[in-house]
């Protein structure tokens, strides 16, 4: 049975944002239970991480997409002026990207005619092709940032919920749990999206999770000592 592609979906921002998150709040947990048992203290230091956390993950976000917004406009500016400067080496470049495509003769001299014959359709094959850069969106900046900074505080949120109704050592098996479980269906999602394996996928985010909680662990232990 034929499946349709899957289109094109927030998946990686919200897996940036939420994996980063987790395990950068799962970390500072366990290394702050390791040092102090006062729920307070756990609970002060996970609020301050989460909205430092959050803020910085949606600032870079948004800086990198608009150096990429920039990037774009700038290599943009510069192809219009080769084409308008130099139109026969710019067609020539045409006539290569599509002949290393496999067309020749007149079908070949034919698509780079259509092409060269319409002036934007023309300077977006080179962006496209040449450079392999597409346009970026202001409006694509904002939801970029904002699905990021929402998956950032949702993820790094989650585990401290716990602290909140429970003693610190039960709050912390808790969060374990709940971070555990997390990262592994985030793995599961990703594959299903991706056709990757499952198993691989999920095992992937537990380690890499874990891997940083137990560091944090292990610093907030050297700190009580």
């Amino acid at each position: 049975m034929h499946e349709p592609h899957k289109k094109n979906s927030r998946l990686s921002d919200i897996i940036l944002g939420g994996q980063d998150g987790l395990v950068s709040i799962i970390g500072l947990l366990l290394g702050l239970a390791a040092a102090t048992k006062s729920s307070r203290i756990i609970i002060a230091g996970g609020l301050a991480m989460i909205f430092a956390e959050t803020l910085s993950m949606t600032a870079v976000a948004y800086t990198s997409k608009m150096a990429d917004r920039d990037h774009y406009n700038a290599e943009l500016e510069r192809e219009v002026k080769e084409v308008e400067d130099v139109p026969d080496i710019e067609r020539q470049e045409i006539a290569d990207i599509y002949a290393a495509k496999g067309f020749k003769g007149k079908l070949l001299t034919d698509i780079v005619d259509h092409i060269t014959s319409d002036h934007e359709l023309w300077i977006d094959t080179m962006m496209r092709e040449e450079l392999d850069l597409m346009p970026v969106i202001k409006r694509d900046v904002y939801l970029y940032s904002l699905t990021v900074g929402l998956s950032t505080f949702s993820g790094s949120f989650l585990p401290l919920i716990p602290f909140f109704f429970m003693s610190v050592h039960l709050a912390l098996m808790t969060a374990l749990i709940l971070s555990i479980v997390v990262l592994a269906v985030v793995g599961i999602y990703k594959a299903r999206m991706t056709l990757g394996s499952q198993l691989k996928s999920a095992l992937q985010m537990v380690f890499i999770g874990m891997g940083a909680a137990i560091a944090g662990y292990l610093i907030g232990l050297l700190f009580k000592a």
